[in-house]
């Protein structure tokens, strides 16, 4: 079944895209994940201040910057990947560094 793992945190000491490639902690959780499950994609995603929010209502596009919603924990980083079951997903979840900071939402997939 596929799963998308949704990181999630408050974006406050986030590290750089350089400290989490010398995170012990984050690139044993990369191994674990690989040897776990099949890895359909994985993306982290730039700050929330750099998200534009697109919204239609009456027919018209209404752009604006910033976050769709007013929260402390925003998505940072996503990761879809094919798991035997949910105990799976939850058990990949529940190692990633993230999931001690902020937290990893697990969404089902439709397919």
């Amino acid at each position: 079944m596929k799963y998308v793992l949704l990181i999630c945190d408050d974006e406050v000491d986030a590290p750089t895209n350089e400290q989490l490639a010398a995170d012990p902690g984050h690139t044993s959780w990369l191994q674990e994940l690989t040897r776990r499950s099949d890895v359909q994609a994985m993306a982290r995603l730039r700050p929330v201040v750099d998200a534009t929010t697109v919204r239609v209502r009456d027919g018209q596009a209404l752009v604006s910057d910033g976050p769709f919603a007013e929260t402390k924990d925003f998505v940072g980083g996503v990761v879809l990947l094919e798991c035997a079951d949910l105990d799976e997903a939850i058990a990949i979840a529940a190692g990633h560094p993230y999931a001690r900071r902020g937290c990893v939402e697990i969404r089902p997939v439709w397919e």
